[in-house]
């Protein structure tokens, strides 16, 4: 169902973009980050705009070297990677207890893959949130592939003021979607808000560790192009997180970074020695392949001006993320289970 084919995808960079401003766009978006001279409090202060540029420009090639959900996951040995994927999603349906009946949220939702699977395992009935107009029509169209146009509904809107009345969900959760937030605990605010009494907020979340060293000029760059490669103001540590929850409101049930319960390295697939044929696509000679696909679609006019530098800079992502991952100053998924306390009386 997703965008597999190699000339859809391209043709689908941009998104919502016109493909005439493909090239500029990302010019503009990279003037963000510290590499072409871009600071934090800009980032924060056009978070919108940079975030929109990035998924405009980077979602059909995640979709196409990904699927449909945009995440990674703790692994276990003899497991592939999407069977990885999916107990990932599993895990935040139990320890929210969802079943039929319940009414969840999905803060920044992609094109929709965990939420469709959350709403198969659960039967709960899942609203998606999501800023991105070109995400939001894939995930409609990817719903309706797959027969959950009733039980998964997508909402436009921006997670740091959400379009719902207070106290309107019986869950809530995040899959590495909230270090797009310039203040985390505004964006936790919204969702406390939005949550009943009582109820549970579940999110992995893009964290550097305890073993970032903010003197290490290697960490610093590989944090700077972290940012870069991610569409992300400033990630946050471990701590922050936990921090932002606090001062939100919520009770922090545990937290625990799920990247220490992996006996594969959850960066491994985007680890150039390694060759993978369910994976291929990310192996060195199948990104090798898409960039040349992509250049030469791009110099005889199928694909947009530009899509080779979209995909420079996501090349520069995976790179970035393997040796963050190495030196174990990045996680993915850092977990925690926050509940809204009940009301006083």
């Amino acid at each position: 169902m997703s965008n597999s084919g190699a000339l859809s995808f391209v043709t689908n960079v941009g998104g919502r973009i016109q493909k005439r401003a493909v090239k500029s766009t990302v010019e503009q978006y990279e003037k963000y980050h510290d590499r072409h001279g871009g600071d934090e409090e800009t980032r924060k202060a056009n978070a919108n705009d940079m975030i929109n540029k990035y998924y405009d420009l980077a979602t059909s090639f995640f979709e196409y070297g990904w699927g449909e959900s945009f995440h990674f996951a703790n692994r276990y040995k003899g497991e592939t990677l999407r069977e990885s994927i999916k107990r990932h999603q599993h895990f935040i349906a139990l320890q929210l207890g969802l079943k039929r009946g319940m009414k969840v949220l999905d803060v920044g939702c992609g094109i929709g893959g965990p939420l469709r699977e959350i709403a198969r395992f659960s039967l709960a009935y899942v609203i998606g949130l999501n800023n991105n107009e070109y995400q939001i029509s894939r995930a409609k169209e990817l719903n309706r592939l797959a027969g959950l146009s009733e039980s998964c509904k997508l909402v436009k809107g921006d997670f740091m003021d959400m379009p719902f009345l207070d106290n309107t969900f019986d869950a809530a959760f995040a899959i590495e979607a909230t270090c797009h937030a310039a203040d985390l605990a505004a964006c936790f605010k919204e969702i406390y808000r939005v949550l009943k009494p009582g109820h549970c907020f579940a999110a992995y979340g893009w964290c550097l560790t305890d073993h970032f060293d903010p003197r290490n000029e290697k960490h610093r760059k590989l944090k700077a192009d972290f940012e870069l490669g991610s569409g992300v103001p400033d990630i946050g540590t471990t701590s922050h997180s936990l921090e932002a929850l606090k001062l939100a409101g919520f009770e922090v049930v545990w937290g625990r970074d799920r990247a220490l319960d992996s006996p594969v390295p959850w960066y491994l697939p985007l680890d150039t020695s390694q060759f993978s044929i369910s994976n291929f696509r990310s192996t060195a000679i199948g990104r090798w392949i898409t960039r040349s696909m992509v250049s030469l679609l791009e110099y005889v006019g199928l694909a947009p001006a530009g899509s080779a530098r979209v995909h420079s800079v996501l090349e520069l992502e995976a790179d970035t993320l393997a040796e963050g991952g190495r030196e174990e100053i990045f996680t993915p998924m850092y977990f925690f289970l926050a509940r809204k306390p009940l009301s006083k009386s």
